[in-house]
């Protein structure tokens, strides 16, 4: 069994941060916030920008220095200011695509998200009252918000309105 285990020494930091858990925590926490103010689910392609955006360290520092209440406009001014930065959102989308499905399989299997396949759409469920809210290591806290202020933003804006801002295509 212990043969099993990886120790955190033998991994590298990409594999440390892109891994289904983190991700998955993250489209949850998405989910949350874009369901926070009429509990409508996001559309699941939506999800596949989530981990571009939180993971990357110099987008998410932009994330985090814009007030949720801007909105993704800005956001993506402020991200625009150097074109390529915006175009490297798409670029992110398409090398993280795996790990955004590995990450929803694993939020799906602890039931953390619902996935609705008929409609499309995914939706962040509410933790039990008798589960505890788990405590982050310091190193993510930061990045713990994010997630959750990019789908507050997403929520106020249609797919296409999403897709030209950030300059992606599905």
């Amino acid at each position: 069994m212990a043969d099993s285990l990886v120790s955190s020494s033998s991994l590298s930091e990409i594999e440390i941060v892109q891994n289904p858990a983190l991700g998955a925590f993250a489209i949850w926490r998405f989910g949350l916030g874009f369901q926070s103010e009429d509990s409508r689910p996001a559309s699941f392609l939506l999800t596949f920008l989530v981990l571009p955006l939180v993971l990357h360290r110099p987008t998410l520092a932009i994330i985090n220095s814009t007030q949720r209440a801007s909105g993704l406009a800005l956001f993506a001014a402020k991200l625009g200011q150097e074109r390529e930065n915006l175009l490297a959102v798409h670029e992110r989308a398409l090398a993280l695509r795996r790990l955004t499905l590995q990450s929803i399989a694993m939020g799906t299997a602890q039931r953390l998200l619902t996935l609705d396949y008929a409609a499309t759409t995914i939706r962040a469920n509410s933790p039990e009252s008798s589960v505890r809210k788990p405590v982050l290591p310091e190193r993510i806290k930061g990045f713990s918000g994010a997630p959750e202020k990019v789908g507050y933003w997403f929520s106020k804006l249609g797919l296409h309105q999403i897709t030209s801002t950030l300059a992606v295509e599905f």
